[in-house]
């Protein structure tokens, strides 16, 4: 039997678990604390309280780890590729030769959306912004698709699990090419993941376009920074989505509309925005003042997780180099208030004691948009990469068979029972 802790509330004992992870802090059980001592735990934001067992993604924030089924995203984003990330964490392992060629053909052969499916972007007005298509139209793949939709179904699972990480790059592509006013562009099963996504994005019918080795690479290197990061908000939707039994397809579509808010997925947009309203060198003594006197926010920096350098940042920081230098931006001003107000936040106590590090956000956002995104596709590329870490966290919700609906509890704080009154008497 293992370690148990004991609960005293009201003078009744309460003996729980204590359940031990691979790696991380034990975990206490306390399932059935309610059942012995009619109480409820508090824990708003759930910020200390594991929703799931999960075996996809570790996170260690106090020494600032990320890890996919054991494997350092370091390692993953320097010597793998997405798509080998995205059967990692499918399936657990690292695929061999054949297992990825198999792989790579049936992501490629699902690149293609129905030819109906095309019309339904014409429903949305010419000005919408890419997200809000994204949630549309991801979640209209369930009347297009319907025989991948029954989730008791293994292979029906792997299915959809195949279409969606397939067809998110069309999908996004064509929000893009309907924001900008573009004609669509149909993918080609003999480019790569992340160039044929670019081919879909900039492409035009009066050019040829050629793919960019590095730029590809950088793409391709984003997409596994951002393809899971455990039970953070959006995954946490999918999952509670997912525990009705409701389809693989809305419930991804659940995902997208909270990766959308600006405090998750826009925080890279939102980091760009503060380089952008700084503008300058010499106007960062006077913003970083402003941040300490509470008068500006300081984006980009911090986490609700690490509390060390975010490892994400370290290669992208790497890789947004590479993409500026590529493109002749190397000596792009907003980068250069970037490197500056790193090191002064890395060097001033106020920011040390409060350990507010540069996290993923703060390169992502000038990365992006060297490659040619505006601000407003910033978190649609995100819901691309994450599209494979909440199918991954889905399939493995309704494959445990402890799994129940998300039913969490509350503290009512509103007024007690009371009767009724006619409007003529109150």
């Amino acid at each position: 039997m293992g370690d148990t802790a004991k609960i005293d509330i009201g003078g009744k004992a309460v003996d729980v678990p204590v359940l031990k992870g691979t790696m991380g802090p034990d975990v206490l059980d306390i399932r059935k604390v309610y059942a012995e001592a009619d109480v409820f735990t508090y824990d708003p934001g759930f910020t200390s309280t594991a929703s799931c067992e999960s075996k996809i993604t570790f996170i260690d924030g106090d020494k600032g780890v990320l890890l996919h089924r054991g494997y350092p995203i370091d390692q993953l984003a320097e010597q793998s590729s997405f798509l080998e990330v995205c059967y990692l964490l499918l399936h657990g392992e690292l695929p061999n030769a054949a297992q990825f060629t198999e792989f790579e053909h049936n992501i490629t052969y699902h690149t293609m959306l129905h030819d109906q499916f095309d019309r339904f972007f014409q429903g949305f007005r010419r000005d919408a912004h890419p997200m809000a298509i994204m949630v549309g139209a991801v979640g209209a793949l369930s009347a297009f698709y319907h025989d991948s939709t029954n989730v008791d179904d293994p292979e029906q699972r792997m299915i959809s699990a195949h279409r969606m990480i397939a067809k998110m790059p069309t999908i996004a592509a064509r929000a893009f090419k309907y924001f900008r006013g573009q004609p669509f562009v149909h993918p080609r099963n003999e480019l790569s993941y992340a160039e044929n996504f670019l081919r879909m994005c900039f492409s035009v019918p009066a050019e040829d376009w050629k793919g960019n080795p590095v730029l590809t690479r950088a793409m391709d290197r984003i997409m596994i920074l951002h393809a899971d990061h455990e039970q953070n908000a959006s995954t946490s939707t999918v999952r509670n989505a997912g525990s009705s039994g409701a389809n693989p397809f809305a419930c991804v579509a659940a995902g997208i509309a909270c990766l959308w808010g600006p405090a998750h997925g826009g925080a890279n947009e939102e980091a760009l925005n503060m380089l952008t309203e700084i503008g300058t060198v010499d106007r960062i003594p006077e913003y970083v003042q402003g941040v300490k006197d509470r008068r500006y926010r300081l984006m980009g920096f911090g986490h609700r997780v690490y509390k060390n350098y975010d490892p994400r940042a370290k290669v992208m920081q790497k890789t947004c180099y590479e993409v500026l230098n590529e493109v002749g931006h190397k000596d792009d001003p907003l980068l250069k208030v970037a490197l500056e107000l790193e090191k002064i936040a890395l060097n001033d106590d106020y920011f040390v004691q409060r350990k507010l590090y540069p996290n993923v956000d703060f390169y992502s956002g000038i990365t992006l948009r060297a490659l040619g995104f505006p601000p407003e596709m910033f978190t649609v590329l995100f819901a691309v990469a994450r599209t494979v870490g909440w199918i991954a966290q889905w399939k493995e919700m309704i494959e445990d068979p402890a799994q129940k609906i998300s039913r969490p509890r509350q503290l009512y704080t509103g007024a007690p029972q009371r009767d009724y009154v006619a409007v003529d008497k109150r």
